[in-house]
């Protein structure tokens, strides 16, 4: 049996109680009017605490909480589930009276676009998924410019020449952060070693295994790669946490400005970076749109040059290469630099 890391353990167990206590992971800020109960959140597996994706999510509804008054409920996924039990989680939240209802993960592409047709006067939105709507908002990233920037700062950072790429689950949006990753990486030292792996050929528990994501990592520390970045949501905090324990080593974070969690504080000095992914930008935008009674629909992409992805500079470990950095990124917003959306 493999050894579970505090950190890992603290996690799944959060979101666990969390689950059990709230009746299939609801949690709620209900601020109602009368007229509507503000925002229906729907997390992917791992939920708010997840340090990353969903938690960059949930900042978006905290900013409308906090400016235009505006409560909310949040529900979150389980392991395994099926089209059935996600429509039924968007179903609820429309008939409870919620509006927007937001699905935060790709997996709530064909669920929203049912749903959605259910309840033509609710808006809709949908993160990292592109769904036919009248009443649907399509929120998408550039998450392999984000990424190859994070190859940019690998490659200037690794001492090996050897760096690794750890993904949550082996599907088309986690690809994109290994193929940016990767030809940031060789544009930057054709002589360094990207090593790919993933903890899960098509099983969401990618994005929810602490404990895979420490064990992978190890085997990448171990064959010498001292740079690794991990898009596999909460199971990314165990990746850093291995990371933490080697010295030399880096670890780059992803969605959220990792560095900044508070459940990963112990292991923050060695987080290089992170590769921000403003959700939260783009659920706030699609809250204050229906709040102003112009809700967004079709969809809106978040790019490099918009600063729909970044890099994190907390710490300070970037500064000493982000000239280098920024003139990259300049070349990408240009068009001078093609990032390929495939490895």
């Amino acid at each position: 049996m493999r050894r579970v890391s505090k950190i890992a353990a603290a996690s799944v167990a959060t979101a666990a109680l969390a689950f059990t206590a709230t009746a299939c992971g609801e949690s709620s800020t209900d601020s109602s009017d009368g007229k509507s109960k503000g925002v229906g959140l729907a997390f992917d597996v791992g939920g708010r605490s997840d340090h990353s994706f969903n938690e960059s999510a949930a900042r978006g509804l905290d900013k409308a909480e906090k400016e235009l008054k505006v409560g909310g409920k949040m529900m979150t996924a389980r392991n395994n589930e099926t089209e059935a039990d996600r429509e039924q989680r968007l179903t609820s939240l429309a008939e409870a009276g919620y509006n927007p209802v937001i699905g935060v993960g790709f997996n709530y592409g064909k669920s929203v676009a049912k749903v959605a047709k259910d309840f033509p006067k609710t808006s809709f939105g949908v993160v990292d998924s592109v769904v036919a709507g009248k009443n649907v908002n399509s929120m998408v990233f550039a998450e392999h410019e984000g990424s190859y920037l994070a190859g940019v700062a690998a490659a200037l950072k690794s001492k090996s020449h050897k760096v690794g790429f750890i993904g949550g689950v082996n599907n088309a949006l986690i690809q994109k952060f290994q193929a940016g990753f990767e030809q940031g990486v060789k544009a930057t030292d054709p002589k360094a070693k990207v090593t790919s792996q993933y903890l899960y050929p098509n099983n969401d528990k990618g994005f929810n295994d602490p404990a895979a994501a420490k064990e992978k990592a190890k085997g990448m520390l171990d064959q010498g790669n001292d740079v690794i970045y991990t898009a596999a949501g909460l199971s990314g905090a165990g990746s850093i946490e291995a990371v933490a324990a080697k010295k030399g080593a880096w670890a780059i974070g992803v969605d959220s400005d990792q560095y900044r969690q508070t459940a990963l504080a112990k292991y923050k000095n060695s987080i290089l970076t992170s590769v921000v992914k403003n959700v939260d930008v783009a659920v706030y935008e699609l809250i204050k749109s229906v709040k102003d009674d112009k809700p967004l629909t079709g969809t809106t992409a978040y790019s490099l040059d918009k600063d729909g992805v970044s890099l994190s500079t907390s710490g300070g470990f970037i500064d000493d290469i982000k000239p280098k950095i920024d003139a990259v990124k300049k070349k990408i917003a240009d068009g001078d630099v093609k990032v390929s959306d495939t490895p």
